[in-house]
């Protein structure tokens, strides 16, 4: 299971809708339950984001590492990791 920090938290709640057309969660409390519930990970590198979509059989070989941090389930977190949320 997943550890998700403040940061992770609010950086989740704040830019929810680039992955979801309404919110999914309103408090931290929410955030952390849904980010467990669709069991969202943590990585620490846009790397180990490729590395990611890859074993999850997604063709990323195509895809720059820009392209790879706009994709809309990739959240950069403001301490240099990603937040990956499968909607």
């Amino acid at each position: 299971m997943n550890e998700y920090d403040e940061e992770c938290l609010l950086t989740f709640l704040q830019k929810q809708s680039q992955l979801f057309d309404e919110p999914v969660a309103e408090t931290i409390e929410e955030a952390e339950a849904f980010l467990e519930d669709c069991m969202a990970v943590v990585v620490d590198s846009i790397g180990e984001v490729r590395e990611y979509f890859e074993e999850n059989g997604i063709d990323v070989d195509a895809m720059s590492e820009e392209e790879l941090e706009d994709a809309s389930e990739v959240f950069a977190l403001p301490n240099g990791q990603y937040l990956i949320v499968e909607g």
